[in-house]
Protein backbone atom coordinates (compact mmCIF):
# COMPACT_ATOMS: atom_id res chain seq x y z
CA UNK A 1 0.00 0.00 0.00
CA UNK A 2 1.27 3.26 -1.30
CA UNK A 3 1.02 6.77 0.70
CA UNK A 4 -0.34 9.48 -1.52
CA UNK A 5 1.09 12.63 -2.24
CA UNK A 6 -0.35 16.40 -1.79
CA UNK A 7 -0.66 18.63 -4.92
CA UNK A 8 -0.05 22.44 -4.60
CA UNK A 9 -2.52 24.54 -6.61
CA UNK A 10 -2.67 28.53 -7.38
CA UNK A 11 -4.93 30.96 -6.00
CA UNK A 12 -6.64 30.82 -8.76
CA UNK A 13 -7.25 26.93 -9.46
CA UNK A 14 -8.63 27.03 -5.54
CA UNK A 15 -11.19 29.81 -6.15
CA UNK A 16 -11.91 27.92 -9.03
CA UNK A 17 -11.88 24.36 -7.49
CA UNK A 18 -14.47 25.95 -4.42
CA UNK A 19 -16.94 27.46 -6.68
CA UNK A 20 -17.49 24.14 -8.58
CA UNK A 21 -17.71 22.43 -5.37
CA UNK A 22 -20.33 24.52 -4.08
CA UNK A 23 -22.16 24.67 -7.50
CA UNK A 24 -22.09 21.18 -7.15
CA UNK A 25 -23.25 20.81 -3.67
CA UNK A 26 -26.09 23.11 -4.35
CA UNK A 27 -27.45 20.62 -6.95
CA UNK A 28 -26.87 17.87 -5.30
CA UNK A 29 -28.96 16.29 -2.42
CA UNK A 30 -26.36 14.13 -1.00
CA UNK A 31 -22.62 15.01 -0.08
CA UNK A 32 -20.12 14.12 -2.97
CA UNK A 33 -16.51 15.23 -3.89
CA UNK A 34 -16.01 18.75 -1.95
CA UNK A 35 -12.77 18.92 -0.89
CA UNK A 36 -9.87 21.01 -3.32
CA UNK A 37 -8.45 18.46 -5.68
CA UNK A 38 -12.15 16.51 -5.98
CA UNK A 39 -10.80 14.68 -2.22
CA UNK A 40 -13.87 13.58 0.09
CA UNK A 41 -14.30 14.78 3.68
CA UNK A 42 -15.25 12.86 5.74
CA UNK A 43 -17.59 15.39 8.13
CA UNK A 44 -18.78 15.95 4.88
CA UNK A 45 -19.98 13.00 3.22
CA UNK A 46 -23.15 10.53 3.51
CA UNK A 47 -22.03 7.18 4.62
CA UNK A 48 -23.83 3.83 3.71
CA UNK A 49 -26.23 2.88 6.57
CA UNK A 50 -24.94 -0.63 6.63
CA UNK A 51 -21.49 1.19 7.81
CA UNK A 52 -23.05 2.17 10.88
CA UNK A 53 -20.97 5.43 10.78
CA UNK A 54 -21.34 7.43 14.17
CA UNK A 55 -18.81 10.52 13.32
CA UNK A 56 -19.97 11.64 17.11
CA UNK A 57 -19.03 8.18 18.85
CA UNK A 58 -15.98 8.29 17.45
CA UNK A 59 -12.08 9.88 18.16
CA UNK A 60 -10.51 12.13 15.66
CA UNK A 61 -6.81 11.92 15.35
CA UNK A 62 -5.52 15.47 15.07
CA UNK A 63 -4.17 14.06 11.11
CA UNK A 64 -7.87 13.73 10.72
CA UNK A 65 -8.17 9.79 10.96
CA UNK A 66 -11.22 8.92 12.83
CA UNK A 67 -11.12 5.88 15.69
CA UNK A 68 -13.49 3.79 17.65
CA UNK A 69 -12.56 0.76 19.59
CA UNK A 70 -15.06 -1.92 19.22
CA UNK A 71 -13.22 -4.55 21.23
CA UNK A 72 -10.60 -3.35 23.66
CA UNK A 73 -7.35 -5.50 23.33
CA UNK A 74 -5.63 -7.48 26.45
CA UNK A 75 -4.61 -5.29 29.03
CA UNK A 76 -1.43 -7.84 29.37
CA UNK A 77 1.55 -7.06 26.61
CA UNK A 78 2.55 -3.77 24.86
CA UNK A 79 0.44 -1.40 22.92
CA UNK A 80 1.45 -1.08 19.23
CA UNK A 81 3.53 1.52 18.38
CA UNK A 82 5.79 1.80 15.67
CA UNK A 83 9.11 -0.34 15.00
CA UNK A 84 6.79 -3.63 16.46
CA UNK A 85 5.84 -6.09 13.72
CA UNK A 86 1.76 -6.17 14.09
CA UNK A 87 -0.47 -8.91 12.20
CA UNK A 88 -3.75 -7.76 11.66
CA UNK A 89 -7.04 -9.28 9.87
CA UNK A 90 -8.56 -6.15 8.27
CA UNK A 91 -11.91 -5.50 6.21
CA UNK A 92 -12.16 -1.98 4.17
CA UNK A 93 -14.56 -0.80 2.36
CA UNK A 94 -15.36 2.70 0.82
CA UNK A 95 -18.72 5.43 2.40
CA UNK A 96 -20.58 3.44 -0.32
CA UNK A 97 -20.60 0.37 1.33
CA UNK A 98 -18.49 -1.67 -1.52
CA UNK A 99 -16.35 -3.85 0.25
CA UNK A 100 -12.81 -3.06 -1.59
CA UNK A 101 -10.33 -5.97 0.54
CA UNK A 102 -10.05 -8.18 3.25
CA UNK A 103 -7.63 -10.23 4.69
CA UNK A 104 -4.51 -10.81 6.95
CA UNK A 105 -1.75 -8.50 6.62
CA UNK A 106 1.95 -8.69 8.83
CA UNK A 107 3.78 -5.41 8.43
CA UNK A 108 6.22 -2.96 10.44
CA UNK A 109 4.87 0.11 11.72
CA UNK A 110 6.74 2.81 10.56
CA UNK A 111 8.18 1.10 7.56
CA UNK A 112 5.95 2.03 4.89
CA UNK A 113 4.10 -0.75 4.07
CA UNK A 114 1.02 0.39 4.74
CA UNK A 115 -1.36 3.47 3.81
CA UNK A 116 -0.29 6.19 6.67
CA UNK A 117 -3.36 6.49 8.11
CA UNK A 118 -3.88 2.76 8.62
CA UNK A 119 -0.86 2.98 10.48
CA UNK A 120 -1.90 5.84 12.50
CA UNK A 121 -5.67 4.55 13.11
CA UNK A 122 -3.83 1.11 15.08
CA UNK A 123 -1.34 2.74 17.16
CA UNK A 124 -1.69 2.03 20.91
CA UNK A 125 -4.03 -0.69 20.39
CA UNK A 126 -3.41 -4.34 22.12
CA UNK A 127 -3.74 -7.62 21.37
CA UNK A 128 -7.08 -9.12 20.47
CA UNK A 129 -8.68 -5.54 19.75
CA UNK A 130 -11.15 -4.52 17.28
CA UNK A 131 -10.83 -0.80 15.97
CA UNK A 132 -13.00 0.70 13.26
CA UNK A 133 -11.03 3.66 11.59
CA UNK A 134 -12.13 6.19 8.66
CA UNK A 135 -9.42 7.64 6.47
CA UNK A 136 -9.23 10.70 5.25
CA UNK A 137 -8.08 10.73 1.22
CA UNK A 138 -4.37 12.30 1.90
CA UNK A 139 -3.48 9.15 4.70
CA UNK A 140 -4.85 6.74 1.97
CA UNK A 141 -4.63 6.49 -1.76
CA UNK A 142 -4.93 10.24 -2.77
CA UNK A 143 -5.56 11.68 -5.82
CA UNK A 144 -4.01 8.52 -7.50
CA UNK A 145 -6.48 5.99 -5.80
CA UNK A 146 -5.97 2.24 -6.31
CA UNK A 147 -7.31 -0.92 -8.07
CA UNK A 148 -10.44 -0.77 -6.57
CA UNK A 149 -10.41 2.37 -4.52
CA UNK A 150 -11.35 5.86 -6.71
CA UNK A 151 -9.13 8.69 -6.85
CA UNK A 152 -9.67 11.23 -3.75
CA UNK A 153 -11.76 9.03 -1.76
CA UNK A 154 -12.45 8.11 2.01
CA UNK A 155 -11.78 4.48 2.94
CA UNK A 156 -12.91 2.70 5.96
CA UNK A 157 -11.37 -0.54 7.93
CA UNK A 158 -12.06 -2.78 10.49
CA UNK A 159 -8.92 -4.36 12.23
CA UNK A 160 -8.46 -6.84 14.56
CA UNK A 161 -4.98 -6.85 16.04
CA UNK A 162 -4.32 -10.49 16.42
CA UNK A 163 -0.14 -10.52 17.70
CA UNK A 164 1.99 -7.46 18.41
CA UNK A 165 5.72 -8.25 17.96
CA UNK A 166 8.44 -5.34 19.66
Amino acid sequence: MAVAGTTRRSGWALCAAWALALAGAACSSEATLVAVGDEEVIEEVTFAPSLNIDLASMTRLPSGVYIKDLAVGSPEGEALALGMRADVHFTGWLRTGVQFTQGDHSFLMGNSEVILGFEQGLMGMRKGGTRLMIIPPALAWGAQGASSVPPGAIVIFEADLTSVNP
